[in-house]
């Protein structure tokens, strides 16, 4: 045995020295292969992408260069890895800069790579620099083998003796070989978060891109989902899930070139960007996040929502807290003694926390509508006296915690911080301002008010350590582009504007690691990988209708655990029932934004009784392998489960939308459970005094029988939910 060991380890060495000599870099999971390699020209290819070769030897076969085309080019093109503008590559490139002399030309050699072990993988940095000009590009690729994530950012950098500029800037790039490619793209609004579609990639580009700035995914999120072949399925068919972490202006391009290979080159968006790099300054590229699965969209997002629990997320592998909120019960009309009446309501439901929102702050210009009191983050006297201390002191009477609203980085005109400081809001001179919910984006490219964001967090929490939640809001997109503090520097206001934003998460989450917030930005507008390495949550729509809120969380869920998505139950769609609307919201994070006064008494109960069942299984919930089992998009029902790791226990859930009369209802047939292990079919979220009609209620199968035949568990009522629990005995 020993022998066979250390002939083995002798295989494994030999073929990492042929990989060196030939230049070979392979990054790799258990499931993909990535695999990148230097040509005679000294240049880096793509030379594979896919699934993983079992094989060592076999990484040495493939050539770095991919025929570019039947057009007789005097040089040899291939997939470059990371391809500068200006050359002999005729399509879109990743980095552009122009030099002090005025070429706009880029071209990176290889000069050295290595790996180093990182939580939960291995790091992949790749050393590539210009042999006429001093500039330096530095790619990242981090590999997580178990959850099947690759994620990849660059960094670019020179030596030159002035500030060059750079106009493109990308994260990566990566090259497919197919006959049809299929993009499923996720369109938004407010109230419309996540709505999926899916079209052909043909010859030419597809670009996906915001200019809003700030609440920047309010009209397209920043991931996409490729079918290759096909459209891509739920649970059969090669996909690929794809997502950048930027909370500005992104730019997804897919670019199918003249014979039919597909690029995919994930980026900040160039537009109104082009941005001055000071020597030996690093630029650093959002990280782009990715994953393959040849069994569906389905697996892709359970390798993604892993990947996010163990390693990215804030707190991922840690609790979550339900809440009351009172904003669209009370909204700007509430004083101390109505708080405090609500909170003992949030005990008598029995969540964990009460969140104030909006209108509790401005004295000289109080803040009862949303004209006014942006940026003056005091507490307004004549509703709430005691202060903070005196909330935080009533929630702990009532025993749940308190947490509270804010949205610091934006200003009211009628503002105290804007009558002093007019220069920190982004706005344009010499025009006519145009107001965005009658405020201002604060310019977080500025030190001066970033210090002051950072500041809003910090005196809340020095003065009221108690506080245990923030709901950080941002309302507008950048309006009246232009920073006062860049001046003669327009091209960098995107950017660093953003980065700015990340300076005050970053001091915040150093400062108190262990404080939870929720990223909200007009409903569901910031939604990205990178803002949620601070915020342990967000906020999906300001849409809480329930059949609407089934189409937003399902198009979430593609790329976010349920853990982070935070869905409430409130007065939003009357028509439906407090059951039916507890039960969407119970399928991610559960909060409450409705007064109990509202509910009768069976209600109230329900409502009690949904609270405990969610806070019992919420282990399985918030960390268990989710499957999509029935689309909305497909029909006139929706179902989904939760099974947790060891498979013994598993929670379905099954929503009748809006059933034909008479149509033929399908079993629903269930994913992740352990065929050989027997499961106790229990219905609960049961309105009081009545029973379940579910014909297997009560009854036991096997795991092998639930996921082949199926339960009955879809009706022909209009806006009909049930809620199942499966225990294995």
């Amino acid at each position: 045995m020993k022998k066979l060991f250390v002939l083995l380890m002798a295989l494994f060495t030999l073929a990492q020295v042929d990989a060196q000599e030939k230049n070979v870099i392979r990054i790799a999971t258990d499931n993909t292969d990535l695999i990148l390699q230097v040509a005679p020209n000294g240049r880096l290819y793509q030379a594979y992408l896919g699934d993983k070769l079992l094989n060592e030897k076999d990484i040495n076969n493939f050539s770095p260069y991919v025929k570019g085309g039947s057009d007789g080019s005097v040089s040899t093109r291939g997939w470059e890895v990371y391809p500068g503008s200006g050359a002999e590559d005729y399509f879109e490139p990743a980095v552009a800069i122009t030099h002090n002399d005025g070429n706009p030309s880029t071209i990176l050699r290889y000069i050295s790579s290595e790996q180093k072990a990182v939580a939960g993988g291995t790091e992949t940095i790749i050393q590539l620099k210009d042999d006429q000009y001093p500039v330096e590009v530095t790619l990242h690729y981090i590999a997580y083998p178990k959850e099947n994530v690759i994620k990849t950012w660059s960094e670019i950098k020179h030596a030159e003796k002035k500030p060059v500029t750079l106009w493109r800037y990308a994260s990566t790039m990566l090259y497919f070989s197919g006959n049809e490619y299929y993009l499923t793209e996720f369109s938004s609004d407010w109230a419309k978060e996540a709505q999926m579609s899916t079209q052909p990639l043909l010859f030419g580009k597809k670009v996906i891109d915001t200019k809003l700035g700030s609440r920047a995914a309010m009209h397209t999120h920043p991931f996409f989902e490729l079918g290759f072949e096909q459209p891509a399925q739920e649970a059969q068919g090669r996909a690929m899930l794809g997502t950048i972490g930027w909370t500005g202006n992104f730019q997804f391009t897919f670019e199918v070139d003249n014979v039919g290979n597909l690029r995919v080159i994930p980026a900040i968006n160039p537009y109104a960007s082009d941005y001055e790099l000071k020597p030996n300054e690093v630029f650093t590229t959002p990280e782009f996040i990715f994953t393959f699965s040849n069994n569906g969209t389905g697996e892709a997002s359970r390798n993604l929502h892993a990947w996010a629990r163990n390693y990215q997320l804030k707190d991922g592998q840690g609790d979550r807290m339900t809440l009351l909120n009172n904003w669209e019960n009370t909204y700007f009309k509430f004083n101390e003694e109505l708080l405090a009446e609500l909170m003992k309501e949030a005990k008598h439901l029995g969540v964990d926390m009460f969140l104030l929102d909006d209108g509790w702050f401005g004295n000289k210009h109080p803040r009862n509508s949303d004209n006014a009191g942006l940026g003056d983050w005091e507490v307004m006297r004549s509703k709430l006296p005691g202060g903070i201390p005196a909330l935080v002191q009533s929630a702990k009477k009532a025993g749940v915690k308190f947490g509270i609203w804010i949205e610091p980085e934006m200003v009211n005109p009628k503002s105290e911080l804007f009558e002093k400081h007019p220069d920190w809001a982004i706005q344009l001179p010499n025009r006519e301002t145009y107001y965005y919910r009658n405020q201002l984006v604060l310019d977080l490219s500025n030190p001066k008010v970033q210090d002051f964001v950072y500041g809003v967090v910090d005196k809340i929490l020095t003065e009221n350590p108690e506080v245990a939640f923030f709901k950080w809001d941002c309302n507008s997109p950048i309006t009246n582009i232009y920073s006062p503090y860049l001046k003669n520097k327009q091209g960098q206001l995107y950017i660093d504007h953003v980065r700015g934003i990340y300076n005050v998460l970053k001091r915040v989450k150093d400062k108190y690691p262990n404080v939870p917030m929720m990223l909200c930005s007009g409903g569901g507008a910031r939604c990205d990988y990178e803002a949620l390495k601070y915020y342990t949550e967000f906020w999906c729509s300001d849409n809480t209708d329930p059949i609407e809120r089934l189409f937003i969380q399902w198009g979430f869920s593609q790329i976010f655990p349920a853990k982070a998505m935070c869905a409430h139950v409130t007065s939003w769609n009357k028509k439906t029932s407090v059951k039916f609307r507890t039960d969407v919201a119970s399928m991610c994070k559960l909060g409450f934004d409705l007064g109990l006064k509202e509910l009768n008494a069976d209600e109230q109960t329900y409502c009690q009784n949904a609270v405990a069942n969610w806070t019992r299984l919420k282990k399985v919930i918030l960390n268990g392998d989710q499957y999509r089992l029935v689309s909305p998009y497909d029909g006139n029902h929706m179902s989904l489960m939760y099974t947790s790791p060891d498979k013994n226990k598993a929670v379905l859930y099954t929503y009748d939308i809006h059933p034909r009369f008479g149509e033929k209802l399908l079993p629903v047939k269930l994913q992740g459970l352990d065929a050989k292990k027997m499961y106790k079919v229990k219905e609960i979220n049961l309105m009081p005094n009545s029973k379940s009609n579910l014909a297997a209620n009560e009854n036991t199968y096997s795991g092998d029988y639930l996921m082949k035949v199926g339960i009955n568990a879809f009706t022909t009522n209009q806006a009909f939910s049930r809620v199942i629990e499966l225990t294995a005995e």
